[in-house]
């Protein structure tokens, strides 16, 4: 069995979320009920807050990517552990001061970390941050991109905080000046090297990266803030773009706008409640984007269910797929055909594509709790209680598994 040693980032739990009686239930919302959080829930809930608490450098804000192994920093990571902090004052897990005190290092760091054209020794440019940083000079690491989608997600973070601490205090205040500050440095229409999309990043060496953002995957958040930007705000005919890309089908009978890994159905849901919603394309299907999501995990959940692959384990309540670390780069043969094994890999099952490796994600499952608590609930019990002396850590669930693949049988 491998258990993969990289700690979970597990995004924080929702604790209101719709109660469908059935599973199979694809209309668009039911009357919302308050969910009640298990012991085990709330304590996934803390763990997980502790992570970006006690992992981040206090002197910068800068969050690891990855712990206990050493790691460059992550900028998304760090808008995650952003909106964490507010989250831990409300669940009395630090004070409002603490929390206070955090982002306003964090967001010090940002506002005032050298921006410019430079290959080295600088944090980004044109108000974008570089995917990685060094979590002790706090540049950019080795030669990442400046990425658009994780620049995306930190401002998401960023734009949290402000809306959060609203007191009429200097400290609290200042948090509202860097907040617009970093919000209006972005420069979206520069990021359209090849209008009306987007591109996913630039690079000082060699320009803009030759792909562009296109619909459907995490990168909505991109557009959203794109889109409403005070200073840098691109065309309605981006969304256009984005959306005209949609893959719409269904997936074990659940019809929806496909994405294969269930973070790209997360993501964007952690900032923006997008029930009762529509665009144009959303409005022609009847549904909104939240259901959408919802109907992402139930069909992943009946795919596992299903086991078309025979992978070990796989039922109603072992299942999740999505962008995590794997035990190895080869191909071996399983039950009589060859399997391809990845490390890191966006692993997901949809109409748009399958690629699975018997490789779970505790996160996919956890952090689908909105979507669909009737199925999540059982499933992050079950994970805990069958794999909890393998799987579950200081921070709690770790990042992946997989019970197929056999470390003896391969070199690593």
């Amino acid at each position: 069995m491998g258990i993969l040693r990289r700690q979970a980032l597990c995004l924080l739990l929702l604790a209101s979320c719709a109660v469908p009686t059935d599973p199979s239930d694809r209309g668009i919302h039911r009357r919302l009920q308050p969910v009640q959080l298990s012991p085990l829930l709330a304590e996934v809930q803390r763990r997980a807050f502790l992570y970006f608490w006690e992992t981040a450098d206090p002197t910068t804000g800068l969050v690891p990517d990855r712990w206990p192994t050493p790691s460059f920093a992550s900028i998304a990571a760090v808008g995650f552990a952003l909106t964490c902090y507010p989250i831990g004052v409300e669940r009395g897990w630090i004070t409002r001061d603490q929390a206070r005190d955090r982002t306003l290092t964090t967001l010090r760091f940002f506002a005032h970390g050298p921006q410019g054209p430079e290959s080295s020794g600088t944090i980004g440019y044109k108000g974008f941050f570089y995917h990685f940083l060094d979590m002790t000079s706090g540049t950019r690491f080795g030669t990442v991109e400046l990425s658009s989608v994780d620049t995306a997600l930190l401002l998401m973070g960023v734009r949290f905080a402000a809306r959060y601490f609203r007191e009429d205090t200097p400290e609290e205040a200042e948090i509202r000046t860097l907040a617009e500050q970093l919000t209006n440095a972005t420069d979206w229409r520069w990021m359209q090297p090849r209008p009306p999309r987007i591109a996913m990043g630039w690079k000082p060496e060699t320009g803009f990266l030759p792909a562009d953002w296109w619909g459907y995957n995490e990168a909505m958040v991109v557009y959203l803030l794109a889109l409403g930007s005070p200073t840098y705000s691109v065309g309605p005919e981006a969304w256009q773009a984005w959306t005209s890309s949609y893959r719409w089908g269904s997936f074990y009978s659940f019809e929806h706008v496909g994405f294969a890994p269930l973070f790209g159905h997360q993501y964007s849901h952690l900032w923006v409640d997008f029930r009762g919603i529509y665009d144009a394309f959303m409005r022609e299907k009847g549904i909104d984007y939240f259901e959408n999501s919802r109907r992402a995990v139930l069909s992943q959940r009946a795919y596992a269910q299903a086991k078309p692959q025979g992978f070990q384990d796989y039922s109603k309540n072992i299942w999740g797929l999505s962008a995590c670390d794997g035990p190895a780069d080869v191909t071996m043969e399983v039950n009589g055909r060859q399997v391809r094994f990845y490390t890191y890999a966006a692993r997901g099952a949809s109409h748009t594509e399958v690629r699975d490796d018997g490789t779970l994600c505790p996160t996919a499952v956890v952090s689908s709790l909105p979507f669909a608590p009737e199925v999540v609930v059982p499933a992050t019990e079950a994970l805990y209680r069958r794999y909890r002396p393998w799987l579950w850590g200081v921070y709690g669930f770790l990042d992946a598994f997989n019970l197929t693949f056999r470390f003896t049988q391969v070199p690593v």
